[in-house]
Order: structure tokens, then C-alpha cells, then sequence
């Protein structure tokens, strides 16, 4: 590498750049500035990793870069800078590369022990001469292992995890080298073994492949580790730093996919051998770097007139990057470094102060105090003191720092502002700063000495007065002037007015008074909304009306808060949306106080009487108020006329924030409304349940209650058409429609609970069924009630199947499982457990049915020889619309996954069976076995409803003409379904448990998991 050099031209003029100290400026400072200009040209002379893509590659660009930046320093201070010593002498000045290797975790690595798991551990470290190979995909050169290639003292191990296959270590090794170009970095995964009992191993054993590999240890060395993979990366291929995963490489090509890793590494240095590194801790040479960095970039910015927003040149940014990991400097330590120095050169240069956010953003986030040292801290706190202290100086001299002639001197004001209000909410400072300030306190101490004490309105209106008369003297002194003569006609066009003299922004003489009149407004309204409650005794207070007299009150003070509004008129439109912003804050503060006392009064008045009825009725007139209290909040944008507020402060106020303030504060407030609205429905219908007849209670409650029926359900009708008459009269309609939902969702709860007593009668669910029906009539009241869609919960269609099922016959729920079966076959698409073939035709006038099986293929192996010994069984189900058809089998045909059969039989049956719900033909492929029962390889059902022939006028004599039909096989699921549940639970019934046995037999044998 050329090296730089190092003499900035005479013509460069110094640039004026801050203090490496607290105490005096650069130019105090030449030595300590060499030594920084040192730490600079040392740390890109020994750049370490691939350059990040937004970085500066070239070192010469950087060289130059940093003579701009450096100061321009007399020949005898330059000469102490090892850096201009001759390259030759340069060797022994090389800092120790490091590379800080973190093993993370890693996933998807093969399992190696008997139990289909691992006991992985890594071995890493770096080779020194790697040996390339001569192509990339040669790949002999990854055969080679880590203890073969490294000497042992240089190789670092991590911790065995035992039994899995998705370890996580998050271990951290420095493993050092002398060059980049030609070094490597290596790991190998390893599955640690054990020298274990055979027994032992048998006790683990989990399948076919556990016992493959019990006989593969048994081949090899005891405790011989077996290898699970390895990682080789170039390190001059790696950058800085880097963090990803890694695909785990195979010495051989029996498992290629042998998961990954995941790895995290940082190029670093030690014993860096400049004069800053070996005096001055890494974190505040960083400081020192970052600030005269920093202060150059706002130069060069004020030097073209355009103002600093925060954003490092590629320079800056690179040769900050490279000193930061080359000293292993932590995020946290470059947040606190990257604050230090720009709170600082906040105080000396102008930029945005939003530059300060973003750390104040890191540090809060990364906040752990202990990470720092004592004298860190107190930097730390003093930097809080300093810019608080210069931020009130600033606001103290707001006129001439932030003038409102200069454009944008606002934005800068609030921008400052926000800066100190985040940082005093800072956990760092409320836990350094122990005398914690007031911030508001300050603020408004420094503005008060810009203002002198206010006048009282008298007196401003003497004032006024006295400059008026003094106005209209000097107009006419004007006038009489010799050099201001005016013709009659001109006097009396200057005198004669058509209206009054306009004054401008006469409004600014009220706006002291207007936060005391809006919170005069609000008090008012609260007050007599209060009283309006205590005097309701919540009855309707009109014949036609559903509310009570304290809506009327709380519409009419909502309607003075309006007119208060409209009369006000405020000129100054973002003056105009913050008085916006506090009459619907208040108006919702006062909807939502409303809510909770009308309650608490309904409540007071029900415990007085003691009337469950009343009580009710109360609650109904609760429903009611809200609700009107909810239209009320809804005409609030059109009554204070939103529309219009918008095109005025469109200038000045985003959209947006309208949108957040004004408009979200009332959706939130509906929201609130209608969530009072559902508890008070929630409560009447808890009342009206109480007062309902006594079977609608849970069947648990009463233990010696009837079994429904028709008859069981007709006080719950008398009940309904009286009771709920009385509530569609005194509810508005979608308060009442509230009501009936809830009192339809606790009625089926009650039938699921009484569904849920495990009677063993079809009767029993019968009537059962009987009464969800019937209910569901009345809650609908032919399209006055409840509509259907609202009805037909996932509740109701559940309970509806489910009683339907339970109330049907053993014969009709058999018929019921084969339709389902039949609707699982249309629905396989999948051919995992393989497929048969065969050609089905139906002669009417015959009453025959003539199936042939041609063959099945893409069987599963079930046999320890990886094949099968296949046949098909035929039989027509159900059972009890056939019974006198007996099953049928073709030839078993040996050591055959493909087989072809080629086999016709006939069946006599008379076409209105295969018309019956449920019938079909079922083929069962079974593997032949010697010893014990056949396994199942699967099976398939044939509507019978289906068949060619069926229903055609004559005989199709030609059967070839019939299609060939293939059937996807499948497998039971092993859990069953709630059909076989419920004929089990029949135990008298013979039939039923006979069907339910023989499904039962398959669903062992059957391949379906969960």
C-alpha cells in the first residue's frame, strides 16, 4: 500500500474547527491534533474487510480527504507523527488483526444419535495459508478438518448442546492473524458421542433409521465424533463486520443438505501502536475523531450558504466506521460519542438542532447505566446541564435568535424546544442529573422577562382611546399642512366613511381571555349536566318520546357551546383549530361523564325500590339517552361546521393532524358511547333473564327438571310476546334488536348445556331439536325480530347439526358416515397412499351390478422387503341396505407395489338401493401378511348413485365402452369422528357397536396423523 502524504499544500488556508478539549480551541492544541491525525492515517492505512457498498473503497480518496479536514500543522509538530517515517519502518508499527467470531446458533443440522437427534459442538479457527482451489466447484478441498489443518493451541471450541437439532450457543472467540489475503477462517460442526450400552441405545430407539445408525456406531471407533458439517470463508472476503447464515458444506455427497449456521463477525485490532491508542481510552479517541469530523462537514455546509441537516459525507461516514470497529466500540459507546460531540458543536456552530434526536432517540432505547464508567457518567451529565443551560439562553434571546422576519424561525424554535422537552424525559438524565430541572419553570421564566406585567382591560381601553385622539390629531395636522393641501371633494371622501374604521387584529386584545371563557363554558355545561341527573327519575318525559328530561339538558347545553362557537369567529385560523380541539375535547369529556352518571343513578334509584321490573325498565331509558347522547356527538362536525374550519387552515394545518385531533377524538368518543351502550344492553338482559321462566336457566341448576319439549317451552313464549312487547315499545329499534341478540346467544347456551348432559336418547335430542326450532321461529317473528343471518350463528349451525345427528337413528347416522366418506373421496386429490382402478356398469334389467378391478399403483411398502402383497376387497355399504351381498376379494398378488388384477365380479342388487343416501362401494386394499391381520393400504368409495347405467332407458350391452375410474386411496383419520362417537355411546344397540368396531380396526391401522 502507497503510503500518503501527509503535508497539506500551503495555499489551504486552516479551517476554524472546534476543541478537541472542554478548556480552549484546536489551535491550543496542535500536539494533540497530530496525534488524531495520526489515529486517522493509521486506521485507513490498516483497513480491514470488504468496503460496505456505501462506503469509500479507495484509500487514496481517503487520504485526501483527511489532509482537507486536518489542520494545517507546523513541520516540527508533524515530524512527531510516526506516520511520516519511511514505509519500510512501517512493518513493525502493524496493529494485531483480530477477527471476534460469534457462533450464534444453527438449524436444520442432520441427527446422527440413535434418537434422531444430535449433541452438536464447533470447532473454529483460522488457517493462516489457505490453499485456494484451482476451480470454485472443485470440491476436494472442504474434506480437509480443523484439527488437520490448525495447530491445536490455536483452535477454539463451544460448549456440547445436547439432543437437538437446532442448538444455540452465543459464543464469542478473538482469533487473531497476520494477513487477510491469505488467511481463512474454518468451522466444523461435530455431533459428540458418548460411549454408550447397546441397551442403552435400544432405549432411545424411535424408528427404522435409529437402528440403522446403532448399526452404523457399532462399524466405527467408540466416542468417535461424527461430522456434521464445516464452514470456510476468505477473510478478505468478509466485511467489517457481517452477521447472516451460513449453509453447512459436506466432506462427501451423502447428505448435502446439511442445515446451517448462523455467524457473526467484527475485523478488529490490537495493540494499535498510535500515541491516542495507547494513552487515551478507545471511546475517547472516537470523540475527539467524531467532533473534528463533524465540525469540518458543518463548515464546508455554512460555507455554501446551505444549512447542515445532520447527514456524514461518505468520507466522514467511512473513516468513522472503520475506526469504530477496528477499537470493538459497542453501539451504545458510538451513540454516547456521536452526542457528546454534537450537543458541543451545537453550542459553537448553527445546525438543526433535529440532528440531536436521533441520539437522544439511541441512548433512551439503549439506556443500561451500568455500561458506563464513573467518568463517563459525569460527561454524560454534564453534557445535559451545558445544552440545557445554553438552550434557555437561547430561548431567553428568542427576538434576536429566532426572529420571525427570518423565514422558518418558528420551525427552529420548536425544533429546539422538542429537543430539550426529550431530553429531560430521558431515563439517562432523570438518573445523572440528581437536581432534576423544571423545564416548563424555565422556559417561562426566560420569556417572562421579554413581556412587560399585563394591563388590566380598563386600562387597555384608555390606552386605546388616548392613541385614537391622537391619531385623528395627526390627520389633521396632515391636512392643514402647506405641502399636503386636498381639494373638498377629497376631504369629504376622506371623512365621509361608508361604514366603521376596520381595526386589525383586534382579536389579539381577547385571546388572554379566551382559554378563561372556554373553560367558563365547559364548567357551566358540566355542572348543569350534573344537575340534570340528580333530578331524572328516568322516565320517558312525552308520550312519544324514549328519553328522560336529562337529554334535554345536555342537548341544550351542546347547543350553547355551539353558539358560543359561531359567536366567537376567531380571525387567526391555527388560533381557530386549537379552540376547536378544547370545545370537542370538553364536549366529549362531557358525553362520557354523562354515561357514567346516568348509570350511577339508575343503579341508586333500583337499590331505593328494590323492583326488578322497574329496574329494568330503568335500563331501557339508559339504552335510550345514550344513544341520543350518540347522535348528538355524531351532528357535532356539521353543527360547528368542520368543512369550513379545514379550507381555512389548510396553509397552516396538515390534513392529517386534523384528522388525528379533531376527528379522532370523536371517533374514539362514538366508540366509547356504543362500548356503555352494549354493557347497559348486557345488564337488561341479565335482568330479563331473571325474571324469565325457570327452564331457561341452566340445566344444571335445576337436577330434577323435565326433559324439554313443546309443551316445556310455553311459558318462555308467554314470556316473550309479553315482556319483549314491553321492550320494543319503551327501546329505540336497534337497542331492542341489541336485546334479543343477547337473549338468543344465552338461549343456545342453555340447549348446548343441555345437549352436553350424555343422555343416550335419540328422543331426548329429539325434542331438543324440536325447541331450537321453534325458538328460532319466535326470535324471528316473520322478518320482525331478529333477521336470519344474525340467527344463524357458528353457535347455532354447530348445535343445529349436532341435534340433528344425535336425534337420527343408528341406521341413519351409518348412512350419514358413508355419505361423508363418499364426500372425502370427491374431495382427495392427493395420491399418497397410491390409487386403484376399476370400470363400474349397472344392467337395469338385470338388477346387476358388474365391477372390474384392473389394477392399483403407488402403493406404500409395508413389507420388511420395502414391498407389499396386495389384494382388493369389495363390499357394499351400509351394511344393512345390503345384507344379503357378501364381500369379495381378488387374487393377492406378491411383491407387487403396481399390481394388475384384471378381475370382474357381479352383484345382484335393485336400483333403489343405490339410490339410498350413503351407498357405495367400498374397496379395501390390503397387504397380505402370513402371521397376524392384513395391513391396510388404503381405501376408496364408489357412489353407488354414480353408476353408468343407472339411470339410462335401456341395457348399455357394449362394456367397453364404460370409462375406466381411478380412485385416489385413503386412510381413516385415527381420532375418528363425532358419528362413530355417537354410536359408541349407544351401547344397547347391537348394530351400532358392531359398526363402530370394525371402523375402529382400520383407524389403527391407519397412516393419518392429527
Amino acid at each position: 500500500m502507497d503510503h500518503p502524504k501527509l503535508l497539506l499544500p500551503s495555499s489551504l488556508p486552516p479551517p476554524q474547527l472546534t476543541g478537541l478539549g472542554d478548556e480552549a480551541p484546536v489551535s491550543a492544541f496542535p500536539l494533540q491534533l497530530a496525534l488524531l491525525y495520526e489515529e486517522v492515517l493509521y486506521t485507513i492505512l490498516h483497513r480491514l474487510g470488504k468496503p460496505e457498498q456505501h462506503h469509500v473503497a479507495d484509500a487514496q480518496e481517503l487520504y485526501a480527504y483527511v489532509q482537507k479536514v486536518g489542520p494545517h500543522l507546523p513541520d516540527e509538530v508533524l515530524k512527531t507523527c510516526p506516520l511520516r517515517h519511511p514505509s519500510s519502518q512501517l512493518k513493525g508499527m502493524s496493529p494485531i488483526f483480530c477477527l471476534k467470531a460469534t457462533v450464534k446458533e444453527a438449524k436444520g443440522i442432520l441427527g446422527k444419535d440413535v434418537s434422531g437427534f444430535s449433541d452438536p459442538y464447533c470447532l473454529l479457527g483460522i488457517e493462516a495459508k489457505s490453499q485456494e482451489p484451482a476451480h470454485p466447484d472443485h470440491k476436494k478441498r472442504m474434506k480437509a478438518v480443523v484439527k488437520d489443518l490448525i495447530p491445536e493451541d490455536q483452535i477454539h471450541r463451544t460448549q456440547v448442546i445436547k439432543q437437538t437439532l437446532s442448538p444455540v450457543w452465543d459464543e464469542t472467540f478473538i482469533l487473531e492473524f497476520e494477513d487477510t489475503e491469505t488467511a481463512s477462517f474454518h468451522l466444523d460442526m461435530w455431533d459428540s458421542d458418548t460411549v454408550e450400552s447397546v441397551r442403552h441405545k435400544l432405549g432411545e430407539l424411535t424408528d427404522l433409521h435409529g437402528l440403522k445408525r446403532i448399526f452404523k456406531d457399532a462399524r466405527k471407533d467408540k466416542g468417535q465424533d461424527d461430522f456434521l458439517g464445516n464452514v470456510v470463508l476468505r477473510l478478505k472476503d468478509l466485511h467489517c463486520w457481517d452477521d447472516q447464515w451460513y449453509q453447512l458444506e459436506p466432506r462427501t455427497e451423502t447428505y448435502p443438505n446439511r442445515g446451517q449456521c448462523h455467524l457473526q463477525f467484527l475485523l478488529t485490532h490490537k495493540k494499535r501502536a498510535t500515541t491516542s491508542s495507547r494513552t487515551q481510552p478507545s471511546y475517547t479517541v472516537h470523540r475527539h475523531l467524531l467532533q473534528q469530523l463533524v465540525s469540518y462537514e458543518i463548515l464546508q455546509h455554512q460555507a455554501g450558504s446551505i444549512a447542515w441537516d445532520g447527514e456524514l459525507s461518505r468520507h466522514a461516514s467511512t473513516v468513522l466506521y472503520l475506526h469504530a470497529t477496528q477499537k470493538d466500540l459497542s453501539d451504545f459507546h458510538q451513540v454516547m460519542a456521536q452526542w457528546l460531540a454534537y450537543s458541543k458543536l451545537y453550542q459553537s456552530l448553527e445546525f438543526n438542532s433535529n440532528c440531536l434526536l436521533h441520539q437522544i432517540t439511541s441512548i433512551e432505547y439503549q439506556w443500561v447505566q451500568e455500561r458506563l464508567r464513573p467518568e463517563q457518567k459525569a460527561e454524560l451529565a454534564e453534557s445535559f446541564q451545558s445544552l440545557l443551560t445554553y438552550g434557555v439562553s437561547l430561548i431567553r434571546r428568542y427576538r434576536i435568535i429566532f426572529p420571525l422576519s427570518v423565514p422558518r424561525s418558528t420551525e427552529r424554535l420548536q425544533s429546539l424546544l422538542r429537543v430539550l422537552v426529550q431530553m429531560c424525559k430521558m431515563k439517562a438524565f432523570r438518573e445523572l442529573c440528581t437536581l432534576s430541572p423544571d423545564l416548563p419553570k424555565m422556559v417561562s421564566s426566560a420569556l417572562k422577562v421579554l413581556f412587560l406585567p399585563l394591563q388590566s382591560m380598563e386600562e387597555n381601553g384608555k390606552a386605546l382611546s388616548r392613541l385614537l385622539l391622537e391619531v385623528v390629531g395627526d390627520l389633521q395636522q396632515w391636512m392643514m399642512a402647506p405641502g399636503h393641501c386636498c381639494t373638498a371633494g377629497e376631504a369629504g371622501a376622506f371623512i365621509h366613511r361608508d361604514g366603521p374604521l376596520a381595526l386589525s387584529n383586534f382579536h389579539q386584545w381577547f385571546k388572554e381571555a379566551v382559554p378563561q371563557w372556554l373553560q367558563k363554558a365547559y364548567t357551566i355545561a358540566l355542572e348543569r349536566a350534573q344537575r340534570a341527573i340528580q333530578m331524572d327519575q328516568l322516565t320517558p318525559f312525552g308520550e312519544h318520546n324514549k328519553h328522560s328530561t336529562s337529554t334535554v339538558d345536555l342537548s341544550t347545553c351542546y347547543a350553547q357551546i355551539v353558539k358560543t362557537w359561531q359567536q366567537l369567529n376567531w380571525p387567526d385560523p391555527e388560533e381557530a383549530f386549537m379552540i376547536m380541539v378544547k370545545l370537542v375535547e370538553d364536549m366529549c369529556k362531557i358525553a362520557l361523564m354523562y354515561c357514567r352518571l346516568i348509570k350511577e343513578r339508575a343503579e341508586a334509584l333500583s337499590l331505593s325500590e328494590q323492583n326488578e321490573g322497574e329496574a329494568a325498565n330503568r335500563l331501557c331509558i339508559v339504552v335510550n339517552n345514550i344513544k341520543q347522547l350518540r347522535l348528538l356527538i355524531l351532528k357535532l362536525p356539521s353543527q360547528l361546521d368542520w368543512a369550513h374550519l379545514e379550507q381555512r387552515t389548510g396553509a397552516v394545518i396538515d390534513r392529517q393532524q386534523i384528522q388525528n385531533t379533531l376527528h379522532n377524538q370523536l371517533d374514539s368518543t362514538v366508540s366509547c358511547l356504543d362500548h356503555e351502550v352494549q354493557d347497559v344492553v348486557q345488564a337488561l338482559a341479565t335482568k330479563q333473564l331473571c325474571l324469565s321462566p325457570c327452564w331457561l336457566q341452566p340445566p344444571c341448576a335445576l337436577p330434577n327438571a323435565p326433559l324439554l319439549s313443546l309443551q316445556s317451552i310455553i311459558p318462555l313464549m308467554k314470556f316473550l310476546e309479553s315482556e319483549l312487547q314491553y321492550l320494543n315499545e319503551h327501546l329505540v329499534q336497534e337497542n331492542f334488536k341489541s336485546l334479543l341478540a343477547l337473549l338468543w346467544h344465552h338461549t343456545l347456551a342453555v340447549l348446548s348445556a343441555a345437549t352436553a348432559q350424555q343422555v343416550p336418547s335419540a328422543q331426548h335430542y329429539k325434542k331438543l331439536h324440536c325447541a331450537l326450532k321453534s325458538l328460532e321461529l319466535c326470535f324471528h317473528a316473520e322478518g320482525c325480530g331478529l333477521p336470519l343471518e344474525t340467527l344463524h350463528t357458528a353457535a347455532f349451525l354447530s348445535l343445529d347439526t349436532h341435534l340433528a345427528l344425535c336425534s337420527a337413528t343408528s341406521r341413519k347416522l351409518i348412512q350419514k358416515y358413508f355419505s361423508n366418506r363418499i364426500q372425502q373421496q370427491l374431495d382427495a386429490s392427493s395420491e399418497k397412499y397410491g390409487a386403484v382402478t376399476i370400470k363400474a356398469l349397472y344392467r337395469p334389467s338385470e338388477q346387476k351390478l358388474r365391477v372390474e378391478v384392473l389394477n392399483a399403483v403407488n402403493l406404500i411398502p409395508l413389507d420388511s422387503n420395502g414391498s407389499s402383497d396386495p389384494f382388493v376387497q369389495l363390499t357394499l355399504e351400509p351394511r344393512h341396505e345390503f345384507p344379503e351381498v357378501v364381500a369379495r376379494t381378488t387374487q393377492c398378488k406378491r411383491n407387487e407395489l403396481h399390481p394388475l388384477f384384471d378381475e370382474a365380479f357381479d352383484f345382484l342388487i335393485p336400483p333403489e338401493k343405490c339410490r339410498q343416501e350413503g351407498a357405495c362401494l367400498l374397496l379395501t386394499v390390503f397387504d397380505y401378511d402370513t402371521l397376524g391381520a392384513n395391513d391396510l393400504e388404503g381405501e376408496a368409495f364408489f357412489p353407488l348413485c354414480h353408476l353408468p347405467g343407472l339411470d339410462a332407458d335401456e341395457d348399455q350391452a357394449d362394456a367397453g365402452r364404460v370409462p375406466q375410474t381411478r380412485l385416489p386411496l385413503i386412510h381413516p383419520k385415527p381420532t375418528g369422528d363425532e358419528i362413530l362417537r355417537l354410536l359408541e355411546s349407544r351401547k344397547g344397540d347391537k348394530e351400532a357397536q358392531a359398526f363402530v368396531k370394525l371402523r375402529k380396526q382400520r383407524a389403527k391401522q391407519s397412516k393419518e396423523t392429527e
